[in-house]
This record gives structure tokens, sequence and C-alpha cells, in this order.
């Protein structure tokens, strides 16, 4: 399976789901936000998978949400047409019918983190069952700086994975984490070189699907299950600030610039 922007390649059971917009950095467009839910439901369906990898075309994971495209409020009108994932249609701010950037599944999906995962690319990477990373990955949260607020599960899923103090440090700072901090953190369960990242996680993912598959994604939604018992009501607070921050007087022109400071900013971080 292969789309201009998202790539899909399946081999020995196992589906490496690539973000293609290397010359962006990612970012996060109209097309991936709406290609890659469809690729992740697609290896979902697919018998043929055991494992999904999600990773990014080098040199980035994802640099998050396109915000020259968010800017200059096209993303907003994202309800209709294209935008419209497989399953269920978007509302009119362009949001999805699930919890969190992808759609709901049962499989196990691997992030390969080989570079920058911000904003709403980290809570991509966070929709992940687990991290891998590069020694070239970065992580920064910089919903405030653009004057944002996170949708994808942020304030519940990073806090999960960090602790909430050191969240609200990244979150309220916006200051890069580096692979080695991320790992002392538990943001990530290994670092490895940059050229060795897939053939990890595919190992991983071999290790996976050697087991049962019944019996892991049973394992995986006794995870869920008992993780959410206590954030249910957080992710429902996130979801109605962001909604409420996102109303009449939420400014694109605004972001667009604040998105050239940003950039700036994170070019003495990197």
């Amino acid at each position: 399976m292969t789309d201009d922007v998202v790539r899909v390649e399946i081999d020995e059971r196992i589906a490496v789901i690539t973000i293609n917009r290397p010359e962006a950095r990612n970012a996060l467009n109209r097309g991936v936000r709406s290609g890659l839910p469809r690729a992740v439901q697609r290896c979902e369906d697919d018998d043929a998978v055991d494992v999904m990898i999600l990773t990014g075309a080098d040199p980035a994971f994802s640099a998050g949400v396109d915000l020259k495209e968010f800017g200059s409020g096209a993303a907003r009108a994202e309800g209709e047409g294209e935008g419209r994932a497989d399953k269920g249609a978007r509302d009119d701010a362009g949001r999805v019918p699930w919890r969190g950037a992808l759609p709901p599944r049962r499989k196990l999906l691997i992030g390969a983190i080989n570079g920058v995962a911000i904003t709403g690319g980290l809570e991509l990477a966070l929709g992940c069952d687990f991290l891998i990373a590069s020694e070239r990955a970065r992580f920064a949260d910089t919903h405030a700086r653009v004057g944002v607020m996170p949708g994808w599960g942020l304030t519940v899923l990073l806090a999960q994975r960090v602790g909430v103090a050191r969240a609200r440090q990244m979150s309220v700072t916006g200051n890069f984490v580096d692979a080695s901090r991320a790992y002392e953190w538990g943001l990530v369960n290994e670092v490895v070189a940059h050229d060795e990242l897939l053939d990890r996680c595919r190992q991983l993912a071999r290790d996976c699907s050697s087991i049962d598959q019944a019996a892991v994604r049973q394992m995986l939604e006794t995870y869920r299950l008992v993780t959410n018992a206590t954030v249910d009501e957080g992710w429902a607070i996130e979801d109605r600030v962001s909604r409420a921050w996102e109303g009449s007087g939420f400014d694109p022109a605004e972001i667009e610039r604040k998105r050239h400071g940003i950039m700036e900013r994170g070019r003495t971080q990197l």
C-alpha cells in the first residue's frame, strides 16, 4: 500500500508505516492526517499483519501539525472532502470520532522515532504502545508556544510516560528533550544507533509476532482498560478545553506569526 505522503510496506507479517513528507519534516498536513488513520486501519484489518511500526522519512519523525497550513486557516476546513476519515465523519473542526490521532486498534504499534517528534508529532508518538528511539531523536511540546491546546491526549499520555511534573515542564517551556534524557525519563524504552533503528524495531515486532496473537491482543486490551480506568476524565477535560480554546477568538494569522519564532528557537536547541 502506497500513498504520496503515507507509505506502507508489509513483510514477515510486519507493516512499516512511514510518514513521507521529508521536505516538510513530515509535518502533519491534511493528506497525512487523513491518510495515516486509513493506513493504520487497513493494517488493523489485514490478516497478513500482526504488528505495525510507525516512523517518519528521515530526517524527522514528525514536526507536528503543518503550521503553515494551519496558519492559513485551511486545516479548519478539513471536515469536508478528502479530509474525511474512512470510518466516521469529522466534526466542523476536523476532529476524528475517536480519542487521539489514530483509530482504535488491537494490534501492537511500535513507534520508531528517527528524529524530531514535536507537538502533534509527539502526540502521534505517544499513541504508539511503546517507543524505540534513534540517537537523533528529539522531543518537544510547543502547543502553548504556538497558541493552541492539545487535543490528541498529550496531557494524559505524556504524564503517563514521564510523570506529571516532567510533562508540565515540557509543556510550559517548549524545550527539547534529547534521546538520552527521554530514555532516563521513561518516554522511550530504548535508544539505538540511527542506522539500527528499524532493524531493532523489526526484531521486537518479530518477537511479538511469534506469540499467539489472540493472547497478545488481549494483553494489550487489558493494559488499555487498566490504564484508562483512572484517566478517562482527563481525556474529557482536555477535549473540552481544546474545543473551547479554538472558539470564536481563535486567530490562524497569529499562529502563522508565532510559527516563525518557534522555528528559530528550535534551531538553537537542536
